[in-house]
């Protein structure tokens, strides 16, 4: 089955103040990081604010492998992606407070449903989804569904792979992203209970789509699709499915190399959408017209090697991109046109995948 996968305070940078906006000036959020120990992590770090930046805190080792997580209020869960893979949720200082199988192998992704009753991780190498159930923020036992299908891509996609869960604006409906077999599944959430997948969008053969984003406003979603390297705009509808409504390569015309996409993100106005690009190593900006629709704008290079993952802090005027092979993470200006210009900061974190506010 295809799976995935010593403080360093003194060499962290700082960022200067020649080129950020004013909003970026003055207060910074303190961070964390996930890494993968195989690539050099010692688990999950803390990244203290440091003057005009950030510097490199302790690790966590008992928080190993933590590819991704998400908080609400003074709980954080964090997915520690391996075989037999875990959740665990902890309090904002890192005290665990529960520690609950995954329901299958490598998991990836998590969400929060918008009224905090339900939590949803994404398994890859079992394709797997696990919901569970939130009492006082604390996760219960999961409810586990298996996904089905295959690609063309022997290599990448022999079974299903969950790769990305988000719940809809609405709450109407859990939608999970599949690389393997090519889809996005719906789960339907009106009745209370958990039914099996259905179909909700059906990706191009070998596509292998990844990650999805939600406009804030209008009744659209986006798709990056990692094996095809592109951006598919989706039209929502009311029944939880999706319909393709146009598709735009993320790398620059011509461009022959190897390359996977990997993460999205939209701005809280619906005006801006980025992409990483692992291989082609860069972020692309699109502008997002008020119907929706997708330009590009930008192609920017990610300040290191294979950017896994980046971080949209719109309060202090930047983007920070955590580059998993070159274990740095690299910040970048972001202007009020929503283009990005680099700076020369960079934090030194081995084997970094992940990042959120502390």
């Amino acid at each position: 089955m295809t799976t995935r996968r010593t403080v360093l305070a003194g060499l962290a940078a700082t960022a200067t103040l020649s080129v950020v906006p004013a909003r970026a000036q003055g207060w910074r959020p303190a961070l964390i990081a996930g890494t993968y120990a195989g690539k050099g992590g010692a688990g999950l770090y803390r990244l203290p604010a440091s003057g005009r930046g950030w510097s490199v805190g302790a690790a966590d080792p008992a928080l190993k492998d933590v590819s991704f997580g998400v908080s609400r209020g003074s709980m954080r869960y964090l997915v520690r992606e391996s075989a037999k893979g875990r959740m665990i949720a902890t309090d904002r200082d890192g005290k665990i407070l529960a520690d609950l199988p995954s329901g299958g192998d490598d998991p990836c992704h998590a969400a929060i449903d918008p009224a905090g009753r339900l939590l949803a991780v994404a398994n890859y190498s079992s394709g797997t989804v696990a919901l569970y159930p939130l009492a006082a923020g604390v996760p219960q036992p999961p409810i586990v569904r298996q996904h089905r299908g295959t690609g063309p891509r022997a290599d990448r996609q022999s079974g299903p792979h969950a790769h990305w869960v988000g719940f809809t604006p609405d709450n109407r409906f859990l939608h999970s992203v599949d690389l393997g077999a090519d889809t996005i599944f719906a789960y339907a959430l009106s009745s209370g209970e958990i039914g099996e997948p259905a179909i909700a969008w059906r990706a191009p053969p070998g596509a292998g789509p990844r990650h999805l984003a939600y406009h804030p406003d209008l009744p659209v979603a986006y798709c990056v699709t990692e094996l095809a390297n592109t951006l598919v705009t989706l039209d929502a509808q009311f029944d939880g499915t999706l319909t393709t409504r146009a598709t735009t390569s993320l790398l620059p015309a011509g461009w022959q190399g190897s390359s996977q996409a990997a993460h999205i993100a939209i701005d809280r106005a619906g005006r801006r959408l980025y992409a990483s690009n692992r291989g082609h190593n860069s972020i692309a900006v699109f502008d997002l017209a008020e119907d929706g629709s997708a330009t590009l704008a930008q192609h920017i290079a990610c300040g290191g090697d294979w950017p896994r993952f980046f971080l949209l802090l719109e309060d202090t005027g930047q983007l920070l991109v955590a580059n998993e092979r070159s274990g740095e993470v690299a910040v970048f200006d972001l202007a009020y046109d929503g283009r990005l210009r680099p700076t020369p900061a960079r934090l030194t974190v081995p084997g970094v995948v992940f990042l959120d506010r502390a």
